[in-house]
C-alpha cells in the first residue's frame, strides 16, 4: 500500500512539474504574424516564431537610421533642413526648410516622435540623398549579419523594396544597444526642443513606447525602449529591450493585427521567467595547456572573451565544448592565437572563442627561452661579472691600476 501510495504522489509531482514547462511554452500565444526573443548580450535565441519570414518594417527601420548618424556624427553639428524633408507623409514633428537644429535634437525627435521628415533631413545632412544614404544603410545591414534585408528609405514608409526579418532587426537593435547615446535615447519619456530661427514655438517630443510610461496601461517595470512602428501594410511592428536581474533581452515582433504590447510582454516574462544566465568560460583564467617540447614544457592557455549561456531552467542542456589546439608548434608569443573553443547544440555550433597563449616560448637554434630556461645564460653571466670584479679588486691591491 505504502509504495502504491508513493508512485502516485512521485506521478503527480513529476506532472505538475511537466505542465509548469509546457505552461509557460502554450501561454505564448502571439497575435503578431512573426516575432523573436533574444539575449541582447550573446545574441542567444530565446523563442521564435516565423523570425525569418520577409515582412515591411515601418518604423523600427529607424533603429538603424539613428545608430548610423550617431556613429557618423558628433551630437551638437548643425543640421540645416533641404527643400524635400518638409514635405514627406506620415508622422512628422513639421519641421521647414532651412530650419536649424542639433543632430541630438533631431535623433529625439527621430526615435520618440517616429518622424520621417526628420528622418530624410538626417539622411540628407550625412549622404546629401536619401538614395544615398540607403545605400549606406544597406551596407550598415549587411555589416551587422542580416541576409534578408532591403532598405529603400530611412523612415520605413511602405515600399515594396523595403523589407526586413523579426531576426535582421533583432540584430541590427543588439548592435544598437551597445551604443550608450542610443540607449539613453531610447529609454527617454519626454525631450523639448526649443524654439528656432523657423519656429517660436516650444517642440515637446514623447515617446510613443507605452512600455516607458508609468501609470500607463501597458507600462512595464523593467522596459528600456526601443521603437514602435506603424503602416496599413505592415501593420504594428516593434522592438523592445528590458534589463532584469543582469539579464538585457530584446524583442521584435512584426505584421500584428493588434496593439503588440501584450505580445511583447509575454515574451520578456516568458524570458526573465524561464531562463537565467551563466557564465560558461571565464577569459581571466587558464582554459588548458598546451604541450610543447615534447610534454616537457606547459604552456597556458585561456580564452580571448567570457562566454555566457542562458540556460532554460526546465532543461538542463548547456553547450558542449570542443577544443582544438594548434599542431606543431615550436614558438609562441604571449596573446598569440594557438587554438579555439567549439561550443556546440545538438552538434552544431553556435559560437567560437579564440584560445589565446598567456605566455611567450620562444625557441632558437632547437633551444628553447622560456622562463625556465634562463638560467642557463643568467648564471654564467653573472660569474663573468663577479670573476671580473674580484680580479679588479686584486690588481688595485697589487698597485697595478
Amino acid at each position: 500500500m505504502k509504495r502504491i501510495l508513493f508512485f502516485f504522489i512521485t506521478m503527480f509531482f513529476c506532472l505538475n512539474a511537466f505542465n509548469i514547462s509546457a505552461f509557460a511554452l502554450e501561454n505564448i500565444d502571439l497575435a503578431s504574424e512573426a516575432a523573436i526573443l533574444i539575449d541582447a548580450d550573446t545574441g542567444q535565441i530565446l523563442y521564435e516564431k516565423n523570425s525569418q519570414q520577409i515582412l515591411a518594417p515601418a518604423s523600427i527601420t529607424k533603429i538603424l537610421t539613428s545608430i548610423i548618424v550617431i556613429e557618423k556624427c558628433n551630437l551638437q553639428d548643425k543640421v540645416i533642413v533641404g527643400k524635400n524633408p518638409p514635405f514627406v507623409g506620415g508622422s512628422k514633428i513639421y519641421i521647414h526648410e532651412g530650419e536649424e537644429f542639433t543632430v541630438e535634437q533631431l535623433l529625439y525627435a527621430l526615435m520618440l516622435a517616429s518622424a520621417n521628415d526628420v528622418a530624410e533631413a538626417l539622411a540628407e545632412h550625412i549622404s546629401g540623398s536619401v538614395e544615398e544614404f540607403t545605400k549606406l544603410m544597406n551596407e550598415y545591414a549587411y555589416k551587422i549579419g542580416c541576409k534578408n534585408t532591403y532598405f529603400s528609405n530611412p523612415h520605413g514608409l511602405y515600399d515594396e523594396n523595403h523589407y526586413t526579418t523579426a531576426y535582421d532587426m533583432a540584430l541590427i537593435a543588439k548592435y544598437a544597444m551597445k551604443n550608450e547615446v542610443f540607449k539613453t535615447i531610447v529609454s527617454t519619456r519626454q525631450y523639448i526642443i526649443p524654439p528656432t530661427n523657423k519656429q517660436p514655438e516650444t517642440r515637446y517630443i514623447n515617446n510613443h513606447n507605452k512600455l516607458l510610461w508609468n501609470g500607463g496601461k501597458y507600462y512595464y517595470q523593467y522596459a528600456t525602449g526601443i521603437k514602435t512602428g506603424y503602416t496599413i501594410k505592415a501593420k504594428n511592428t516593434f522592438v523592445g529591450s528590458a534589463t532584469k536581474d543582469g539579464i538585457n533581452l530584446i524583442v521584435v515582433v512584426m505584421k500584428s493585427p493588434s496593439p503588440v504590447y501584450n505580445d511583447v510582454i509575454k515574451l520578456f516574462e516568458y524570458g526573465f521567467n524561464n531562463y537565467s544566465k551563466e557564465k560558461l568560460i571565464d577569459s581571466t583564467v587558464p582554459y588548458t595547456y598546451l604541450k610543447l617540447n615534447e610534454g616537457k614544457t606547459l604552456i597556458p592557455v585561456a580564452a580571448n572573451r567570457d562566454f555566457y549561456f542562458m540556460k532554460n531552467i526546465n532543461d538542463n542542456k548547456i553547450p558542449a565544448q570542443n577544443v582544438i589546439l594548434k599542431q606543431n608548434i615550436k614558438s609562441i608569443h604571449k596573446n598569440e592565437v594557438v587554438g579555439k573553443i567549439e561550443l556546440l547544440i545538438d552538434g552544431k555550433v553556435i559560437d567560437s572563442i579564440d584560445l589565446i597563449s598567456l605566455q611567450d616560448y620562444l625557441v632558437f637554434n632547437n633551444m628553447s627561452l622560456n622562463k625556465i630556461n634562463y638560467k642557463m645564460y643568467i648564471y654564467p653571466l653573472v660569474a663573468v661579472f663577479l670573476l671580473r670584479g674580484f680580479y679588479r679588486k686584486y690588481k688595485r691591491k697589487k698597485g697595478l691600476i
